[in-house]
């Protein structure tokens, strides 16, 4: 499930952003923290706050539309919830991994 795994080396894009200045940043994750990401990109490493912006992920070899506000949370503590938040709103079936 994407929700549960690591993001730090994974593709993101920004789709749509309060903030128009952080909406279309791509690149890789670098660094995670409670409310942001560090995504580097061509022109540097940029902050991205988890909860103003709506991402995709490349993942399982497809791009992946997340909110942002799904995300926020200690790494280790969203890992730890997102079997819990399966069951509350209900994902579709391309957040889980293929057995």
């Amino acid at each position: 499930m994407l929700l549960a795994d690591e993001l730090i080396g994974i593709k993101v894009k920004v789709v749509n952003s309060a903030d128009a200045r952080k909406q279309g940043i791509t690149g890789k994750i670098v660094d995670e923290t409670y409310g942001t990401f560090v995504v580097k990109t061509a022109g540097g490493e940029k902050t991205v706050p988890k909860d103003e912006c709506i991402f995709e992920f490349f993942y399982d070899e497809k791009w992946v539309r997340v909110d942002g506000k799904m995300l926020v949370a200690r790494p280790e503590d969203r890992i730890k919830r997102a079997g819990k938040m399966s069951r509350k709103w209900r994902l579709p079936k391309f957040f889980f991994k293929r057995k």
